[in-house]
Formats: structure tokens, C-alpha cells, sequence
């Protein structure tokens, strides 16, 4: 672990990782579930740090079947997926809550949406600022980590 940077919290048999467990990769992505001879195995979920999360069953380190859940809450579905597409381009929140009253348009998911400082732009992880040609990090997370 020390050369890769990743910590183990777990079960050990013969000196593999083996049994319930939680690793944490140097990305801070954490899997939590089953592992067997040093890999993942069973039932098992990765967290990543935006907040979302893929819950799989493993086999031999390989994801078998699985759900991915974006931060919002959003379960991707890869056969009936219909968010965004060319038929529906509402946001996720407006599947989820309706649309608003026109000219109340929502202009993204996040609603209400974040406050921009004044003369900066929103570039999705903070904020630029034209004058000093810098990014500004989020004074708040876009959403909670979920461990």
C-alpha cells in the first residue's frame, strides 16, 4: 500500500486482502465490500469523491452487474436512458420536481442554482475571474461526499 499510495482497512488470509473490507485508492475513490485474494469479489461499492457512487457485484476484480447512481440521485440506466437525449432536455431536478412558471427558467440541475460573484464565471469547479486570469475553488462542495 505504501508504494501505491492506497490505504486497506480489512481482513487478511495468508497475507491477501480477503474479507469485508474498505480500500481507499490515491484518487480518494473508496470501495467498500468484499474482497478475495487481493481483489474485489461479492458485493462491493465504489464512492467516489463527486458523490456518486457504483454499487456492483464483483468477480475476480471485474464488475459483473451494476447500477451507477449520480450525486443527485440520478441512476444511470444504459438500456432506457432518457435524460438529456434529444426528446427530453429537461434537468434532472425538473424530471424530479416539474418545470417552472415561464421566465423562471432553470439554467442548470443545481436549484436554486450557486451564487456567481459578481464580474466571475461559472466554470463548473469554481469560479474565473477575467482580471486576474485565475480560478477561484467552490467555497462549498457541490455536494457531500458519501462515505
Amino acid at each position: 500500500m505504501e508504494y501505491t499510495g492506497s490505504k486497506y482497512i480489512g481482513e487478511y488470509v495468508d497475507g491477501r486482502m480477503e474479507g469485508k473490507a474498505k480500500y481507499i485508492l490515491p484518487t480518494e475513490t473508496m470501495y467498500v465490500g468484499e474482497m478475495k485474494d487481493g481483489v474485489f469479489h461479492g458485493e462491493g461499492t465504489l464512492y467516489f469523491p463527486s458523490g456518486s457512487q457504483y454499487d456492483a457485484v464483483w468477480e475476480n476484480g471485474l464488475a459483473i452487474k451494476g447500477t451507477y447512481t449520480f450525486a443527485d440521485g440520478l441512476h444511470y440506466d444504459e438500456k432506457n436512458w432518457h435524460y438529456c437525449d434529444g426528446y427530453d432536455r429537461r434537468f434532472y431536478t425538473e424530471i424530479l420536481n416539474g418545470l417552472k412558471p415561464a421566465g423562471m427558467a432553470q439554467l442548470t440541475n443545481m436549484d436554486p442554482p450557486r451564487k456567481i460573484p459578481k464580474g466571475y464565471y461559472d466554470c463548473g469547479d469554481g469560479f474565473y475571474n477575467p482580471v486576474t486570469e485565475g480560478n477561484q475553488g467552490l467555497q462549498e462542495p457541490l455536494s457531500e461526499k458519501r462515505r
